[in-house]
């Protein structure tokens, strides 16, 4: 199980969200003081393809998911408390069969 945290004290919340997919995947963009950012969001059923500028941590909170990144042909199953890196200007394949999958995505330096 992951040690993802419950909630982050101190930092301040990007109140317009991100909305992708016609609204099948929603997030919210938290900034910290040491000037990193995250962002929680939830993922609807279905199979969508993200690009990445920067490295991402994406830490799977609650729900279901299979992932599959840009350049490999393997598809990974992710649960409650795992996580996985995507490289910089690299993309992944997210895919949620039922409910909803619930996220922190981190950006990586």
């Amino acid at each position: 199980m992951s040690s993802h945290p419950a909630q982050f004290d101190g930092v301040t919340v990007v109140t317009k969200a991100n909305i992708y997919f016609n609204g099948d995947v929603v997030s919210h963009t938290v900034l910290f003081p040491d000037k990193s950012k995250k962002t929680l969001g939830l993922i609807r059923p279905g199979t969508f393809h993200f690009g990445t500028a920067a490295a991402e941590r994406m830490e799977i909170v609650a729900g279901e998911c299979t992932v599959t990144l840009d350049g490999s042909s393997q598809t990974q199953a992710y649960g409650p408390g795992t996580k996985f890196d995507v490289p910089a200007n690299s993309g992944f394949t997210i895919a949620v069969k039922a409910g909803l999958c619930e996220y922190i995505c981190s950006f990586l330096p």
